[in-house]
Order: structure tokens, then C-alpha cells, then sequence
């Protein structure tokens, strides 16, 4: 039996990175997951039985509230991880995963969710966080070396595969490194679809500035629209300040009521700019469409016309505008279901077994390619046609 480890930034927040952690833990269930830091409650529910493997930054104190203020020891935590044993790493990061040391004839291929966006996009990064002005005049110094690091560690990697074709030119441009690109798991079986289709409007989404849930705010506000918003973050207190008593804020909710509402909205507003975005492919998965911002991953997943439409302005009149457009157009439900299912966990699953079975050692080849082949015999004979349509 190969050895395959598993190496992940941090646990510490739950989102779309921490999501293929979990599909490629479900193909390698007795594969180590190795991490800098894994807080208890962001641990996904499949991972919560995983062999966890932390770094000695998990003893720092209150890592829960201050695991940013560590930002210049993760570098030293990943290159400290002893993975001299595995044959093959399969890292997901957005920043030092991809750092690990690894033995010779070792392969390791690194799923990239973005270039370390506070080094390489400093700005947008500041401009997202709102940080203040001391804080902004600091930074520059303490990420130069950081920078100088990043492009170091991103020569570690045999492969990367990326989960955009954004993010696979950004990965050319800052890294110098080509990117296969496989987008990341949708799990539709989370989601059904339903006939009672009520009047309101969805957010799914972390509450942090840059989502510009704000836009989605102000438009419903102009338009007198019901907006239902399902998510937390720092943002919450500035943004309900902003909401009137049409506007709903639910905070986190679990996956049941998380799906009652996106199967019963008119739609989902997607306003912010992500370099994926998962929760438009959630909403075609409940058979509902998307109004989403055209930038980012968006653009990639989104069929105009057909399981959402877009506005090209950043602010909330464009939004409107397209709001305006959507209420007089017909949605097919099927359609939007069968769009999602291109992006099923399996279908990312068989994709990310085949590419690793093509370019593993030969003591993990064979195993990685009778995986994709198990796979792809139980995807449903309805996904597998489009299997070529979904990269």
C-alpha cells in the first residue's frame, strides 16, 4: 500500500479550501491530514475522525481569536513537518501548504486556491480586511520577506492544479509554474429542489467587506425586494446597520435549513468577486439561478441565460438593473440541477484520482487510477456525459 499524506494551511475558518480537504480525505481515508493549526469547531464533520497532525503553533496562545497576529511562523511550521515516509503529497492551500519538504522521489502536487493573496494582491487584501492605519504601514515590511519565502516555497510542488482558470494564470504569472485546472466539489446530494418558490432574494456567504453584500443590501432596498442573508462574519454589524426591516440576517445555519432556503428563493445574489465562488453552483444544485457580479470565478461557472445572469458594474444600480431582467425571465430547474451536477464532489474527485494516477510514483499509480476507475463507474450515467464540460 502507497504512502499518501494530506497538508492543508489551517483550520481555522470553514469555506471552499477546507471542502476539498474533505472529498480528498474521502478518497484516502487513512491518509494523515497535516496542518499548522486545527481549531475543534472549524473542523469539518467528515474530518472530525481524521488522523489530525498539527503543528507546535496549535499551543500558541489564543490561536482562536489571533492566528492571523502568527502569520510570520507558519513558513517555519509546514517546512518542519517531517514527510519523509510518503510516496505521494496532495497539498491545499492558499498560502504555506505548498511549502513542505518533501524526500527526492517524492511527488507532491499542490491544489492552488489562490496565490497568497496578502503578499501578491497587498491592496485588495488591505482594502478586504479594513485594517487601520497603523497596521497598513507595518505590514509592507513584515510581507517583503514573506514574498521572498512564497516564491521560494512555490518551487516545492512536482504539479499544481488550480481551481480556476483565473487562478491558473495568476499561478503563471507570480509562480512561473503551468496549472491543470480542476474546479473544486460541489456536493448536490446536500441539496433538493422544491416547487414552492417564495418571494425573497438569497445571500450565502461569510459576512466580510470584500463579498460586497452591501450591493445586494442597497438594491433590495431600492427595489422594495425581501433579502434573506445565511452566514456570519465581521461584517454583520455594519451591514445590518445598513438593512431595513425587509432585510433578514440568520446568521450560521445547518445544511437543513441552509437548503430550505436556497430551494425557495427566486434567486441567488452573488455580488462580490471570488476567485471560484461555490455558492452559485449550491443555489443551480437547489434548482434556483444566480445574479452574480461579472468578474472572477463567477464568469467561468456561470451560463448566461441559463443559470444566471450577470451585472457589470460594481455597485448596486447595475445590480438592480439586472434584477429587473432576471423577474422577467423562465428558469428550468432540471437545467440548473444538471449544471451543478458537472461540479459534484465525484466528478472532482475522478478528476483530481486520474491527474494524480498520471503523474504519481509507480508505487501509487495503479492504486490512484483504480480509484478513478471505481468512480467513474458510480457516477450516475446523467453526469458522465458532461464529465468534459465541466473544466
Amino acid at each position: 500500500m502507497s504512502k499518501i499524506a494530506l497538508v492543508h494551511d489551517y483550520f481555522v475558518q470553514m469555506g471552499g479550501a477546507e471542502k476539498v480537504v474533505e472529498a480528498m480525505h474521502d478518497s484516502f481515508p487513512s491518509s494523515p491530514v497535516y496542518t499548522t493549526v486545527a481549531l475543534p469547531r472549524m473542523l469539518p464533520d467528515r474530518l472530525r475522525a481524521a488522523d489530525i497532525r498539527t503543528s507546535a503553533l496549535q499551543r500558541l496562545p489564543a490561536m482562536d481569536r489571533r492566528f492571523r497576529h502568527y502569520f510570520m511562523l507558519y513558513p517555519f511550521a509546514v517546512e518542519n513537518f517531517d514527510l519523509s515516509q510518503y510516496d505521494l503529497i496532495f497539498s491545499s492551500s492558499s498560502g504555506y501548504a505548498k511549502g513542505v519538504r518533501r524526500k527526492r522521489n517524492t511527488i507532491h502536487v499542490c491544489y492552488c486556491h489562490t496565490p497568497m493573496r496578502w503578499v501578491w494582491r497587498y491592496e485588495d487584501y488591505v482594502a478586504r480586511e479594513r485594517f487601520g492605519r497603523g497596521i497598513k504601514s507595518l505590514l509592507p515590511f513584515c510581507l517583503w520577506g514573506l514574498k521572498k519565502w512564497d516564491l521560494r516555497a512555490s518551487q516545492q510542488p512536482n504539479y499544481y492544479i488550480a481551481n480556476s482558470r483565473l487562478v491558473a494564470e495568476r499561478i503563471r504569472k507570480i509562480y512561473g509554474r503551468e496549472a491543470f485546472v480542476i474546479p473544486p466539489p460541489i456536493e448536490v446530494n446536500r441539496f433538493h429542489m422544491s416547487n414552492d418558490i417564495q418571494d425573497y432574494y438569497l445571500i450565502l456567504s461569510r459576512l466580510m467587506p470584500y463579498k460586497r453584500i452591501d450591493l445586494a443590501i442597497e438594491a433590495c432596498k431600492r427595489m422594495n425586494r425581501r433579502l434573506i442573508i445565511i452566514g456570519d462574519g465581521p461584517d454583520r454589524a455594519r451591514l445590518e446597520k445598513l438593512a431595513d426591516d425587509r432585510i433578514e440576517f440568520l446568521g450560521r445555519q445547518p445544511d437543513q435549513i441552509v437548503n430550505y432556503y436556497a430551494a425557495r428563493c427566486r434567486a441567488l445574489l452573488f455580488p462580490g468577486e471570488e476567485d471560484f465562488g461555490m455558492a452559485p453552483l449550491e443555489a443551480n444544485a437547489a434548482g434556483r439561478p444566480v445574479i452574480a457580479y461579472r468578474g472572477g470565478g463567477a464568469v467561468e461557472t456561470i451560463e448566461e441565460g441559463k443559470t444566471g445572469l450577470f451585472f457589470d458594474q460594481p455597485n448596486s444600480l447595475s445590480l438592480s438593473t439586472a434584477i429587473e431582467q432576471f423577474e422577467a425571465m423562465i428558469w428550468s430547474q432540471i437545467l440548473l440541477r444538471r449544471h451543478a451536477e458537472k461540479f459534484d464532489r465525484n466528478v472532482f474527485a475522478f478528476r483530481v484520482l486520474q491527474f494524480l494516477g498520471s503523474v504519481a510514483p509507480a508505487s501509487c499509480s495503479e492504486e490512484l487510477l483504480s480509484g478513478a476507475r471505481l468512480l467513474s463507474e458510480n457516477i450516475s450515467k446523467r453526469v458522465w456525459p458532461r464529465l468534459a464540460v465541466a473544466g
